[in-house]
């Protein structure tokens, strides 16, 4: 808790993000000795003459504690880039967030996501196909990753929630606040299956500005975008123009020709982008085809390196505990311990007298990286 509040103190000030945060704890070791660092010291981890002014006015104003104290009274969690919990494909793009605030919970599940956006102005033709779609989806264990605004993302985390899946609102304000306002009550649900997440301070305001870094997480925490409804100037679009700087995939669903609202979709299908008539289009571009497999595998893998240590030494030939404790050289309780754990995972069996072989025929590749 210590060193977090320094995180959200830097993530209050103005002009410092994800580069300066990089070199500030580069040149100062970690961001509570940058926090106390003088105008000097900031100057030599080269940041900025206008920057140094904003954080020594923020440090002078900021109640550091008082602001955790404020994150915890809204239920908002805190992860950054040192926690193993902060979202693996967020984390892969260039210069991610610092910090990313969360209301509801993030789960390793969530990294077979993809992203549905559209126009707010949906037709009955967009709702229709969004529903379906996303619905689709999730029955096939995929979390949507939307925005939350009106039109096609209310559409999208609504037939989520409806077809019992999980839903990530990427939001464009303060976690404490819901815009637009009509969507407080979809919030809700959607901080019980699943989470709100962004990565501006409590009590930001919705602004014009907040949106397209908003549209970058969205793109960031999926593996493609889908958009299945929006116009030439959608700002839908502009989370595609990060997906493909993301080298994420971009996927549109086509439209009638004449209409305005299916404009941007065609165009995109026109300039490459995946064409999709449903659901098997976007799980086959995006080998999300064997969702199951792909979790079953993930239960399998060594969680640490004492699972990974105990993994290596058992075979398909039945080995016992007092031969496993002594080849690892690790005590009898943490031996005894992690092998339970690792049982109920599905990684190996027990086959009496406290013996264990693997679960499968062959040991499955694992890295620790």
């Amino acid at each position: 808790m210590t060193a977090l509040k320094y995180w959200v103190g830097f993530n209050v000030v103005r002009s410092i993000g994800p580069a300066k945060v990089r070199a500030l704890i580069d040149h100062f070791g970690d961001l509570e000795a940058a926090w106390r660092a003088d105008a000097g010291a900031l100057a030599q981890a080269g940041i900025d003459r206008r920057a140094i002014q904003n954080l020594i006015k923020t440090r002078a104003e900021l109640d550091l504690d008082a602001e955790m104290a404020k994150l915890a009274r809204h239920q908002i969690a805190v992860l950054t880039w040192e926690d193993a919990a902060y979202p693996p494909l967020l984390r892969q793009i260039d210069y991610p967030p610092p910090v990313l605030y969360v209301r509801g919970s993030l789960l390793p599940a969530d990294e077979w996501a993809v992203a549905i956006v559209g126009t707010r102005r949906a037709t009955t033709y967009g709702k229709q196909v969004t529903r379906a779609l996303s619905g689709d989806l999730v029955r096939n264990g995929i979390t949507i990753v939307s925005g939350l605004a009106r039109g096609i993302d209310a559409v999208a985390h609504q037939a989520a929630l409806d077809a019992g899946g999980r839903t990530i609102g990427v939001m464009a304000c303060g976690l404490d606040r819901v815009y637009p306002s009509e969507n407080r009550g979809l919030a809700g649900k959607i901080i019980e299956n699943g989470a709100l997440v962004g990565d501006y301070p409590v009590g930001t305001p919705p602004d014009a500005r907040n949106f397209p870094p908003r549209n970058r997480i969205i793109s960031g925490l999926s593996l493609g975008v889908i958009v299945t409804e929006a116009g030439v100037k959608s700002g839908a679009l502009i989370t595609v123009n990060f997906a493909i700087d993301q080298g994420r995939e971009v996927l549109a669903v086509p439209g009638n020709i004449v209409s305005q609202s299916s404009a941007g979709c065609n165009r995109l299908i026109h300039d490459g982008a995946k064409m999709v008539l449903g659901v098997e289009d976007i799980l086959e571009e995006l080998n999300l085809t064997m969702i199951s497999q792909h979790v079953e595998a993930r239960a399998a893998l060594p969680t640490d390196e004492t699972e990974a240590r105990l993994l290596d030494l058992v075979s398909d030939a039945p080995t016992h505990v007092d031969q496993i404790c002594q080849q690892s050289h690790l005590p009898i309780q943490q031996v005894s311990s992690t092998l339970a754990m690792m049982e109920l995972k599905g990684m190996i069996r027990q086959v009496g007298g406290m013996n264990y072989v693997l679960a499968r025929e062959s040991s499955v590749p694992y890295r620790l990286d």
